[in-house]
């Protein structure tokens, strides 16, 4: 049995995680933040695995969580840039593995599988994103662009500028959107359900979505020039739409039909077939249609642009949730983490941040703890490693997390007990211990990315930007 999965099914899932995040009975995803001990190689990271002990084992060494909120996530496309001397790919409806397509380097032959793996559409410095219609110049033949695509206008196609290339406006990332999911990989789309506004940043593509007509037909794509054209030929559409008419350009001087325009775009065709006729051509040139997305060119970016990336940025401040995220330690791994409970019940979490470790009140200090060192428990001999230690109106503490490595038989520091620290030969009693605010090995670690180490500081925001692929 043949099968496929579709792109549609991908933004179907990409949509479905995203609005996750809007219901009333919402998901709650975290973001959490791990691993203060180094790698056996700092600048090589261990490879994440997904298996049950190693979801667990990321638990032992998390420091922190904070909330992923609906508007920290955003459906997202992969980023093109605009650049003089590249060549793009024009919007076709076929892309099936065998039509051709161009490479953006040096203008050789591809064969994109989907729509999605052509590079047809473009982000220029203005954040202007824009479609390729044409990629030819007035001779017929595939060109690099050197012209800039600009200007706004709801459905009006852009073009032919003076390179041959005629484009249609999309959508205008705003500047909020822009600082927040702008990467340098991937770009945030989005269909609008009602206006805006007429002074939001996406008016514009409101317009361009209202503008766009369904059915309508932007290009006829010359497949043959033929040849010995001595008169120009007739064009004739023909399909299930209505409406649409076009010329046919020839070059005098070949004989070759160079180009057919549209004179009337026409309305409703999902399929349709360009015939010429008379001009007394040696051999007759040929055409075909390029069909338009399901609305027309515009009415739903996501749709046409093949959305079914999902970004998350999460924005840890200073230190974040009063000390819940420590500034004075580095971390080494990301997750994300789907309905944690808070620790010791089994209620779903829902505060913004939520602290991991333990944290132990300590008198007698003699000597200096230093962060990343082991402490060893005088009578419980529990094991564990400190990621912070630091002193409020003359009390002392220390937080800590206890990984299997370290810790193997699972032991927790008493009240009451001494501990000793590995590095600093430091000593101190435990006066009290606080304990953490998520309960370990809860929820579903659904992500996790294994880095260099980040690190941290008091005046010091991190943008984290989370691309999940569906």
């Amino acid at each position: 049995m043949a099968a496929i999965i579709t792109t549609k099914f991908r933004i179907h899932n990409a949509q479905a995680f995203k609005e996750g995040f809007d219901e009333a009975a919402a998901t709650n995803i975290y973001l959490g933040i791990g691993r203060p001990q180094s790698w056996s190689n700092d600048n090589a990271p261990d490879t994440p695995k997904d298996t049950v002990s190693d979801e667990l084992y990321y638990w032992d060494d998390m420091i922190a969580l904070k909330r992923v909120q609906t508007s920290d996530v955003a459906l997202s496309i992969v980023r093109r840039n605009w650049t003089t001397g590249k060549y793009y790919d024009i919007y076709r409806h076929d892309y099936n593995g065998t039509t051709t397509g161009v490479n953006i380097n040096d203008g050789g032959v591809t064969t994109p599988a989907t729509l999605a793996d052509a590079n047809f559409f473009v982000i220029t410095d203005e954040y202007h994103v824009y479609k390729c219609i044409s990629n030819r110049n007035s001779a017929g033949t595939v060109v690099q662009s050197t012209s800039k695509p600009t200007g706004t206008t709801p459905n009006a196609l852009i073009g032919p500028l003076a390179d041959g290339y005629i484009w249609k406006y999309m959508f205008t990332v705003s500047p909020a959107d822009v600082l927040k999911f702008v990467s340098t990989d991937f770009i945030p789309v989005k269909t609008l359900a009602s206006n805006p506004g007429t002074t939001d940043a996406y008016y514009t593509q409101w317009l361009s979505q209202n503008a766009a007509i369904d059915g309508a037909l932007d290009h006829v794509l010359v497949t043959n020039q033929g040849t010995s054209y001595a008169t120009v030929p007739t064009v004739a559409i023909a399909g299930d739409g209505t409406g649409a008419t076009a010329t046919a350009t020839i070059d005098v001087g070949t004989g070759k039909v160079t180009k057919i325009t549209l004179t009337n775009r026409g309305t409703g065709y999902t399929y349709g077939t360009v015939t010429l006729t008379g001009g007394t051509a040696g051999t007759p040139a040929t055409a075909s249609l390029i069909i338009s997305p399901k609305g027309g060119h515009g009415k739903d970016p996501v749709e046409e642009l093949g959305g079914f990336y999902v970004m998350m940025n999460v924005r840890l401040e200073y230190d974040d949730g009063a000390g819940d995220f420590p500034v004075d330690n580095d971390y080494r791994r990301i997750m994300l983490v789907r309905d944690p409970f808070n620790f010791n019940t089994s209620v779903v979490a829902s505060s913004t941040t939520l602290r991991s470790m333990r944290v132990l009140t300590v008198t007698g200090v003699s000597g200096t703890f230093v962060p990343d060192e082991v402490i060893t428990g005088g009578s419980s001999t529990a094991k564990g490693r400190i990621v912070r230690v630091w002193s409020e109106s003359g009390t002392n503490y220390i937080s800590y997390v206890q990984t299997r490595a370290e810790n193997l038989t699972g032991l927790l520091f008493t009240n009451g007990e001494g501990i000793t620290g590995a590095t600093s030969s430091a000593t101190a009693t435990i006066g009290a211990i606080a304990l953490p605010e998520v309960q370990p090995d809860s929820g579903d670690v659904m992500y996790v990315e294994n880095r260099r180490p980040i690190n941290r500081a008091l005046d010091q925001i991190e943008d984290i930007k989370i691309i999940v692929e569906m």
